[in-house]
């Protein structure tokens, strides 16, 4: 009898914590009740040395993206994560990176590169895989033109940015001669190879095309290059090389006209050339920042989250991750809510239309280009950052300068 009296205010307790379990489990979302497991965003920019200035934007830009989707991933049963990659703009180190997300079930996206010439050998390891890479700034052709299913981009193409730029130089600007030097990178080298040969065909006479990887002293390539007074020197690189090219230049008395592509749209190019920047030009995929009222309030809203102003490819690795998250919402929704596969997202992510995104209205062709994509003509006046835009032009991806 002494065992049974002491069970039955036992039974009572176990059946009161059972019921305020149920009641507790009752009002819980189902959402936060049973987490369905862990989804991860990735990003692959340089994160240290010389470009470190123009990866961190873009990796901060998809932070913000993936901060804001929390919330919306958290209804769906899912921990939204974000890890960042730095691939030091090597070829090798965003390979061994790449190995490392497609071994890493969790990752269904990339945002990223910012270099064509890590890109490209990176996003074979994403094709094995399936891996979703949609890219804010790699321009060369070859990215999409290799038909992956998996690789998109937000931004515009080499072929229509070089080109944009020769027509420029020669029916705006009225220049007759261009002696191009590029930095032997697959970027360099095709920008560089799509401006020479528009500028040909408008009549332009090409003194010379010069592939260089020098990035302390320009002097032995600058004395031939001014023997020949070019109406036009256009660089196909990066603004840390550019920028001192056109100091040693100016230094050394060459006044002829300076332009180069988007690799020159960052803030320290200003501080490399000091006031010799005044005057050159530069092309670039990228809006400025305040080009259009959505720019200009994004601008606000990166400066209250991270304290520092954003640089036009933050924007588009806003775009990129925005565009990609908005992908595997849609994939779970079409599964029920289950976890979609790789596959599923790259899928996804082509039938994605008409996006509204801080750059404009965001669709892919078959390739994976944007439908529509701006490309711009910057001058560098009194010494600053961004440029003034000069001149815009809007067009298919895949419709070529004629």
């Amino acid at each position: 009898m002494e065992r049974i009296r002491f069970a039955i205010p036992q039974l009572v307790f176990l059946l009161v914590l059972s019921f305020t379990i149920f009641a507790a489990s009752a009002l819980t979302p189902p959402a936060v009740r049973a987490q369905k497991g862990r989804i991860k965003v990735a990003t692959q920019t340089p994160l240290s040395g010389e470009q470190a200035a123009l990866g961190e934007p873009i990796k901060l830009g998809a932070q913000l993206a993936v901060e804001e989707a929390v919330k919306r991933f958290k209804a769906l049963g899912y921990d939204l994560v974000l890890v960042p990659y730095d691939d030091q703009a090597k070829p090798e180190v965003g390979v061994a990176n790449a190995r490392n997300l497609a071994s890493d079930p969790d990752v269904l996206l990339v945002v990223g590169h910012f270099n064509s010439g890590v890109a490209l050998p990176s996003s074979d390891v994403y094709k094995d895989s399936m891996l979703a890479m949609i890219s804010p700034a790699n321009t060369a052709t070859e990215i999409t033109d290799r038909g992956y299913p998996n690789v998109n981009r937000v931004c515009g193409r080499d072929d229509i940015q070089g080109p944009l730029g020769a027509k420029f130089a020669a029916e705006d600007l009225k220049l007759k001669s261009v002696y191009i030097i590029q930095d032997k990178t697959p970027y360099g080298q095709g920008v560089s190879t799509n401006f020479r040969d528009q500028a040909k065909k408008l009549g332009m006479q090409v003194l010379g095309f010069e592939g260089t990887e020098e990035k302390t002293n320009f002097g032995p390539l600058i004395i031939p290059l001014k023997a020949k007074n070019p109406d036009l020197i256009y660089f196909g690189g990066i603004f840390n090389q550019g920028g001192l090219l056109l100091r040693q230049l100016r230094e050394k008395g060459v006044k002829s006209a300076f332009m180069g592509p988007d690799g020159l749209d960052d803030p320290e190019i200003v501080k490399i050339a000091g006031k010799r920047i005044t005057g050159a030009y530069y092309t670039t995929v990228a809006a400025p920042v305040g080009y259009n009222a959505e720019s200009a309030a994004f601008a606000a809203k990166f400066k209250q989250r991270f304290g520092k102003d954003v640089q036009s490819f933050g924007i588009y690795g806003y775009d990129a991750a925005s565009v990609g998250l908005k992908a595997i919402e849609n994939a779970i929704q079409e599964l029920g809510g289950k976890k979609p596969t790789r596959q599923q997202v790259s899928t996804a992510v082509r039938k994605i239309k008409d996006f509204k995104g801080i750059t404009g209205d965001i669709s892919f062709d078959s390739k994976g280009d944007p439908v529509h994509a701006k490309y711009f003509v910057l001058k560098f006046e009194a010494g600053k950052y961004p440029g003034k835009v000069v001149k815009v032009l809007e067009q298919s991806a895949g419709a070529k300068q004629s």
